[in-house]
């Protein structure tokens, strides 16, 4: 009966070795999913993050990236564990589970609020960042930011092209340009005099709200990243609890 027992334990124990194991392949390969989509959305259009006076839109691709580079080394950490039975390192890679679970949470969290404040941000500090700094001398990697922007999202003005009437490009640097060569269809050199929507985009909204659609499909990426990865590590505790009673229960 004793025998039986031990060797039901036995069993269990191996199954739940190889479970865990599998667990660990699948979350070391999420770890460099969840490395390269914060290193995505700090590369693509990276230049529009030096348009934001929050710094929360960077701060949550960091913590991503910083949540995949644990998720790699806990990823190896856990499968030494597995398959040493040792319960330490099992405890250990529990807990890495659970500080990379509550890092994504944070991220989660960050992206929501971020969210919320997004609109009025970009409603108080874009439309002043881009008439009062494009091509003014120290200020290149806005007025870089600012051409792509608006060759990239095909718009043109914070809030529509008559923002450019304003602030100290129109009073330097114009020479009788009505906005930039960048809000034209096709820029060419001097093409900004003409103001037409045949020539230059018009669009509702502007640059606030392509910008803001934007951020918010990155946000939602991020958010959705997170929440996977959240739900593997709950299973990933499961097992590696069940994991370490069983050693546990082998021992005596």
């Amino acid at each position: 009966m004793a025998d039986a027992e031990e060797k039901t334990n036995t069993c269990g124990t191996i199954c739940l070795k190889y479970l865990l194991f599998i667990f660990n392949l699948f979350f070391w390969l999420a770890g460099g999913a969840v490395m390269a989509v914060g290193i995505w959305t700090l590369v693509d259009k990276s230049d529009y993050i030096s348009l934001l006076s929050s710094s929360t839109y960077s701060a949550t691709a960091f913590i991503l990236i910083g949540a995949g580079a644990i998720v790699v080394l806990t990823g190896i950490l856990g499968c030494c564990a597995t398959i040493r039975e040792q319960r330490g390192l099992l405890v250990v890679f529990f807990v890495l589970l659970l500080l990379i679970f509550l890092l994504e949470i944070t991220a989660g969290v960050l992206a929501y609020v971020y969210y919320q404040e997004l609109n009025a941000e970009l409603r108080a500090d874009l439309k002043e960042r881009m008439v009062q700094n494009y091509q003014q001398p120290g200020q290149e990697h806005i007025t870089r930011a600012i051409d792509n922007l608006q060759q990239d999202l095909k718009c043109c003005g914070s809030n529509s092209s008559a923002d450019w009437r304003e602030g100290a490009w129109m009073h330097t640097f114009a020479d009788r340009r009505l906005v930039p060569d960048s809000c034209c269809k096709t820029p060419t050199q001097g093409c900004g005099v003409r103001d037409h929507p045949s020539n230059i985009y018009k669009v509702e909204g502007g640059c606030i709200s392509k910008l803001e659609e934007f951020i918010l499909q990155h946000l939602i990426i991020l958010g959705s990243v997170g929440l996977g990865i959240a739900f593997i590590q709950i299973v990933g505790m499961i097992f590696t609890c069940c994991l370490y009673q069983s050693l546990k229960e082998e021992i005596y």
